[in-house]
C-alpha cells in the first residue's frame, strides 16, 4: 500500500499563502516607519530569515514600480522606506505642514497619563503645569480619559477608546 503524502497543489497553497503574508509584514514595516530601515531592523520586526526578506523586499519593490500606485520602495545601501512618488510631493508636503492630531504638549501629557495611570491631577498638574487643565478637558471629550473626583482633585484613567485608538492591550490582557 502507498503512503499517502500532501499533494504538492497544497504545498505550493501553503507556501504561497505564508509569502503573501511575509509580504504584507514587510509592506507594513516599511509603510509605517517613515525612515530607512537595515536588514536587521526588518528581522527584527518581521520575523522573517533574512536571505527570504530581501527576496521578497524585491518583490515589494518590483510590484510598487509596476503598479498604478502613489507610492514606491527607495533602497539605501542595505536600508529600505517606503515612500511618496516624486509626483505627489507638493500635496504631501501641504498635509505636513498642517496641524498634527495633537500637539507636542498635549502628546506629552497623554504620555504622561497613560504610563502613571492611575494619576491624580494635581500631580499631572505638577509635572506638566496648567496648560494640562485644558489637555484633560480635551481628552476627555475624546473619551479617552476618564475622571472620577477624588477628594480635591480628579484621578485620571485611561478609557477602552483610548486603547483602541492607539491599538495597544491592556495590560491585563497581555497577561
Amino acid at each position: 500500500m502507498e503512503e499517502q503524502t500532501p499533494n504538492s497543489k497544497t504545498l505550493n497553497e501553503i507556501d504561497n499563502l505564508k509569502e503573501e503574508e511575509s509580504l504584507k509584514k514587510i509592506e507594513a514595516a516599511l509603510f509605517i516607519s517613515g525612515r530607512f530601515l537595515n536588514t536587521r531592523e526588518l528581522v527584527a520586526l518581521t520575523d522573517i530569515n533574512p536571505i527570504l526578506l530581501k527576496q521578497l523586499i524585491e518583490k515589494l519593490v518590483e510590484k510598487y514600480s509596476n503598479e498604478e500606485t502613489g507610492l514606491h520602495i527607495l533602497k539605501k545601501q542595505d536600508m529600505w522606506k517606503m515612500d511618496v512618488k516624486s509626483e505627489h510631493t507638493d500635496m504631501i508636503n501641504r498635509l505636513a505642514t498642517g496641524s498634527a492630531e495633537f500637539s507636542k504638549a498635549e502628546q506629552e501629557t497623554l504620555a504622561i497619563i497613560a504610563y502613571k495611570h492611575p494619576i491624580k491631577q494635581s500631580v499631572l498638574i505638577k509635572i506638566r503645569g496648567n496648560k494640562a487643565y485644558d489637555h484633560v478637558k480635551h481628552f476627555i471629550k475624546l473619551g479617552l480619559i476618564k475622571s472620577k473626583r477624588l477628594g480635591h482633585t480628579k484621578e485620571l484613567t485611561l478609557s477602552q477608546a483610548f486603547y483602541d485608538y492607539f491599538q495597544v492591550k491592556k495590560e491585563t490582557e497581555e497577561q
